[in-house]
């Protein structure tokens, strides 16, 4: 299972309390208030991890916890600060207040930290309250409270480019070919049902592009049917877009219904994403009636198209440059 979306309880650590003592010590009968501090409590923070692929981690736990400062003690020593919880994320993670609806923050980047919850003060012990009034001070304070709140972690995928297209286009074939990303290749619709993400190697010039393997959309994703926005999610940070298309019609499909479909679903969910460069990878090529197909398809879009077939590999060192 991959997990893209989770809601979790998080509390940062109360403040320890501070203490009434005094000196108690021999030929000293008079030796005034030591009460101690009590600890801060830990903070909760969130960190930018490339190693952590999915929000499983919180899927499992919802609830975490920071520690809680220690009372104070006598002598006047301040009681030991509360255990920060260090909770690691994946990168493109945004955090969603549960209670107010809004956005916290976006983790981007490898080794980001956020402070989310912030840890109670630790309270006063009694020789803060020593004056020439007040010799023998039995007033203290109780720690204060961490805060403590529920939240929505969901994971938008970080990616160069985004690789759109219906099930069964070749989607994962030519992730495949690219990348070492190996996502599931079979002869049926919906063998991807996770979005991957693979590196594309340039080689000699040390470049690479990630490619976001985005599971087959259906009719109706942009308005939530199938997985809609749960798959249309992880491209939103894509700066482009690879329309994938079956040009051979398999299962009694026609491209040029998809290309349209395809269009239409993006639009849909974000007007702004027909704003951005995008590049039509004709696939099938190799099967029966995708000429024809392909010359039809010419006469619809200035859209730049590229034929391949990732059968036979024929067209995709072109792609692969275009990118």
């Amino acid at each position: 299972m991959f997990y893209d979306e989770v809601k979790v309880s998080l509390k940062a650590g109360d403040g320890g309390d501070g203490i009434v003592s005094f000196r108690r010590e021999k030929y000293v009968p008079k030796g005034g208030p030591n009460g101690g501090d009590g600890g801060t409590g830990g903070n909760v923070i969130l960190l930018g991890d490339r190693n952590v692929g999915d929000l499983r981690a919180y899927h499992f736990k919802p609830g975490w916890k920071a520690g809680n400062g220690q009372a104070g003690m006598g002598r006047d020593k301040h009681g030991k600060n509360g255990d920060g919880l260090e909770l690691k994320v994946p990168l493109g993670t945004v955090v969603i207040d549960i209670l107010s609806g809004k956005p916290v923050v976006e983790i981007l980047n490898h080794g980001e930290e956020f402070m989310l919850l912030e840890g109670g003060k630790g309270g006063l012990g009694n020789r803060h309250f020593k004056s020439s009034t007040n010799r023998v001070p039995r007033q203290c304070t109780t720690g204060k409270p961490g805060e403590e709140a529920g939240f929505r972690f969901i994971l938008k995928t970080i990616a160069d480019v985004g690789l759109v297209g219906f099930p069964n286009a070749g989607k994962s074939s030519l992730t495949c070919h690219f990348t070492n990303a190996r996502p599931r290749v079979a002869p049926y619709p919906f063998t991807t049902l996770n979005p991957s993400v693979g590196i594309v190697d340039y080689g000699d010039d040390y470049r690479t592009i990630q490619l976001a393997d985005i599971p087959g959309l259906i009719e109706g994703a942009s308005d939530n049917r199938g997985l809609g926005h749960r798959f249309l999610r992880h491209i939103e940070r894509c700066k482009q877009f690879i329309l994938i298309l079956d040009m051979a019609g398999v299962d009694e499909r026609d491209p040029l219904d998809d290309y349209r479909q395809l269009l239409t679903e993006l639009e849909q969910y974000d007007p702004a994403f027909l704003d951005r460069p995008r590049l039509v990878a004709a696939n099938k090529m190799d099967l029966p009636g995708a000429e024809e197909n392909l010359q039809r398809l010419r006469k619809i879009t200035e859209d730049e198209i590229l034929p391949l077939s990732c059968e036979t590999g024929d067209g995709l060192e072109e792609l692969k440059t275009k990118l």
